[in-house]
């Protein structure tokens, strides 16, 4: 009974690793090369094993004993933003946050409006503009690389930041912890293929960011004035400010109530539990 359950576990968890690569090559936009080599793993041993042609599998057999260093290569970025995320440091400021639940969603919905506020008159401006919001990813990396400011999110502080010819405009502003922590940060360029030929710069660096962290992205274009929002390597553009800011709140605010929620229950539960077994003693 017992080697079953554990082949069932050892599939099950075959499955959900496979899964979690195969995401993470779709929001990186390697998904095309990931296919690439997986094919080329099948055609391998189709030729060396099922048909056994000595000579096209000794040949294909030299290039999978370097495969190991090939994939490294190739999927190098993926490989980093993996590690990243599992020594991310959300799950430390999660169980911190228990402490101040309400204290905290109130501080993220007001420099959510504050934000929308910005975008709003930035976009009427024709304004370019391109904010960043760290989520469980750390981008002290790209902080690096800009001014460090480390101030209250505010509409006006946003929109002075981005005032065309101001020594800060150019570059991406970073939003960690709900403050401004820093701007003109260089942030990294897409490749994918399929972005609309009518985006420019920003709308690349923002989904850039967005397949490399599960940052979230906010551009307003300098030429329409429309506000697009990028996320898990995905971009809406032509937002209103309503839908911005629905949007935000759903995956900020809403996002930090779950995860907030998740462990108040488990302790619910365990205090429920500990209870009912002690009046069974009793």
């Amino acid at each position: 009974m017992l080697p079953n359950l554990l082949n069932i576990l050892d599939i099950f968890l075959v499955s959900l690793l496979l899964y979690g690569v195969y995401k993470l090559m779709k929001n990186s936009g390697a998904l095309n090369i990931f296919i690439g080599v997986l094919s080329f793993l099948a055609l391998w041993v189709l030729v060396s094993y099922v048909l056994k042609l000595k000579m096209l599998g000794g040949l294909l057999d030299k290039f999978v004993s370097v495969g190991a260093i090939a994939l490294i290569v190739l999927f190098q970025n993926e490989i980093r933003r993996f590690f990243v995320m599992l020594g991310s440091r959300r799950q430390w400021n999660s169980f911190v946050s228990l402490f101040s639940p309400k204290q905290a969603e109130r501080s993220s919905k007001q420099y959510i409006v504050q934000m929308v506020l910005a975008c709003k008159n930035m976009a009427e401006s024709k304004t370019g503009a391109l904010i960043v919001i760290e989520q469980n990813v750390s981008l002290d990396s790209y902080v690096l690389t800009g001014e460090r400011i480390d101030a209250v999110i505010s509409a006006r502080l946003i929109e002075n930041i981005f005032f065309k010819n101001t020594p800060l405009h150019d570059g991406a502003v970073i939003v960690s912890n709900d403050r401004v922590v820093a701007a003109a940060c260089i942030l990294p360029v897409s490749s994918s293929t399929d972005i609309p030929g009518h985006y420019g710069l920003r709308h690349r660096s923002a989904l850039g960011i967005s397949q490399q962290s599960d940052a979230i992205a906010v551009v307003v274009s300098e030429e329409t004035g429309q506000i697009a929002l990028a996320h898990n390597g995905t971009i809406l553009g032509n937002l209103t400010t309503t839908e911005l800011e629905r949007r935000l709140d759903e995956l900020i605010v809403q996002k930090k109530e779950l995860r907030e929620e998740r462990p108040a229950r488990r302790l619910r539960r365990r205090g429920s539990s500990d209870g009912s077994r002690s009046k069974q003693k009793a």
